[in-house]
């Protein structure tokens, strides 16, 4: 028989996300404390790591942004690369080879599209 209770996944990460949350607020108030060690007054010194908070929210979404879009064309890239159908590209492709008239570029029916003269054609 167990004599402790087995805590669950949320109980977990509330905790960890908890402990997060106080460094985050004792990293501010040592910062703020830092400031008004500078000689900041209190109000200045809670405006400027506002303005930092800001600039650092404004640079993550930015990145996400940017993250974002390049993931979206990524996909969309795949997504149309799925629907070609590669193999029937193989087989219109123009040659060069032997043919009926000789020599040259002809298409997957057998024309010849190349610009030539009969004339100049030797047997």
């Amino acid at each position: 028989m167990k004599t402790s209770a087995q805590t669950t996944f949320a109980e977990n990460a509330g905790r960890i996300l908890g402990r997060i949350w106080r460094i985050c607020m004792r990293l501010d108030r040592r910062a703020n404390g830092w400031l008004m060690a500078q000689g900041f007054a209190p109000g200045v010194a809670k405006a400027v790591l506002l303005v930092v908070k800001l600039i650092a929210l404004g640079l993550l979404l930015y990145t996400a942004f940017w993250l974002a879009l390049l993931l979206t064309l990524a996909l969309a890239a795949a997504r149309a690369g799925r629907n070609v159908d590669w193999a029937s590209d193989e087989a219109t492709q123009n040659e060069w080879r032997h043919g009926p008239a000789g020599y040259g570029l002809y298409t997957f029916d057998g024309h010849r599209i190349d610009p030539h003269d009969p004339e100049d054609e030797h047997d």
